[in-house]
């Protein structure tokens, strides 16, 4: 079981992090993935003019990916990135669509589009995929952006597919109490100020780990 919504912020950075880096998670055919996971570096088919989407939150990966199954994104992989390339990635964004809240009108949102980060809020999902009412980010990594992610930020590379299969077969076979412990421990990432309401979200930083109810 999840931490009832209420308890969450409707947009919520949560994520596996120490003191110095944070987790992000990214699905790839076998072909990027391995060479990817081996090296602890993207190269081969990776292609860095396409832009590409990091999720912090991994059962939304699990969610995109389908428990990785879907073809083309069948290979799952835990990036650790530096804190400080992550807070820059942040620092550097703009909102994939439009939010009236945050924009005093399209024009200023297109204007805001020569930023080389894209951020988008989704619905956050339990166990079984279902959309829950807060919300999980996306962050698009293009242009100098996916430069300094793939030559500066990346710390390893680990491939967790079989942790994937691992969760969804315990939660096929006996339930969300027996896969709920097998999941990463995510905590509400500390986001400074600075950066916390260009990205539409409020002072998270008295956060306490999820766990399950």
């Amino acid at each position: 079981m999840t931490v009832p919504a209420m308890t969450i912020p409707n947009r919520q950075i949560r994520a596996a992090y120490d003191a110095e880096t944070i987790t992000v998670y990214q699905a790839y055919s076998p072909a990027i993935a391995r060479p990817a996971a081996a090296s602890g570096r993207f190269g081969g088919g990776f292609k860095r003019a396409r832009m590409t989407w990091i999720k912090p939150s991994f059962r939304w990966m699990m969610y995109r990916c389908g428990w990785a199954a879907k073809p083309g994104q069948d290979r799952v992989l835990a990036i650790r990135i530096t804190r400080e390339g992550f807070e820059w990635a942040l620092a550097h964004s703009a909102f994939a669509h439009f939010d009236a809240a945050l924009h005093a009108d399209r024009e200023a949102w297109r204007a805001s589009l020569t930023a080389p980060v894209r951020v988008q809020w989704d619905p956050e999902r339990d166990l079984h995929l279902r959309p829950l009412d807060h919300r999980s980010i996306q962050i698009g990594l293009g242009g100098e952006a996916v430069d300094r992610y793939c030559d500066e930020w990346i710390v390893c590379i680990d491939d967790v597919t079989d942790l994937a299969h691992r969760v969804h077969r315990e939660l096929r076979e006996n339930g969300v109490g027996a896969a709920f412990p097998l999941l990463p421990a995510e905590s509400p990432y500390p986001v400074p100020a600075t950066i916390a309401a260009g990205i539409g979200i409020g002072d998270t930083r008295r956060g306490q780990p999820l766990t399950a109810s």
